[in-house]
């Protein structure tokens, strides 16, 4: 069952109804490249973030340290233009289609995530071949 939305936002009824937020009414907003499927960043919405979201063309996200929101790119000029946003099925995640101009990461990589990779301890699947007969 979602949580009650902020009081204070603009946001539609409609879609506040179905979304699932933490016990701090925030959901996490996964970044991804429109065109190339490019997963860039994460970063946190409430309601208000979502409907700046939705109503600007520019992503605004809710900073948890500092408690206020921040719109990608007002400071460092890395813009992430709005091309789409989808709910996951359990209603509790979003994923934020970005044409992202620059650097996503606060560390200047494209990417959050070009870290590496971690290693894994257990044995990967084959990929199947087909049913057998």
């Amino acid at each position: 069952m979602p949580s009650s939305p902020r009081s204070d936002s603009e946001l539609d009824p409609a879609i506040a109804d179905r979304l699932v937020r933490d016990a701090r009414g925030l959901i996490p907003a996964v970044a991804q490249q429109h065109d190339t499927g490019e997963v860039l960043m994460v970063g946190w919405m409430d309601d208000e973030a979502l409907h700046r979201t939705l109503t600007t063309g520019r992503v605004t996200y809710f900073s948890r340290s500092r408690q206020d929101y921040w719109r990608k790119g007002d400071t460092s000029g890395h813009v992430q233009w709005v091309k789409g946003v989808r709910l996951d099925c359990d209603s509790d995640t979003l994923l934020v289609l970005v044409d992202q101009q620059g650097p996503a990461c606060h560390t200047g990589n494209r990417s959050c995530f070009d870290e590496g990779s971690l290693s894994l301890s257990v044995a990967v699947a084959p990929e199947s071949r087909g049913a057998e007969s």
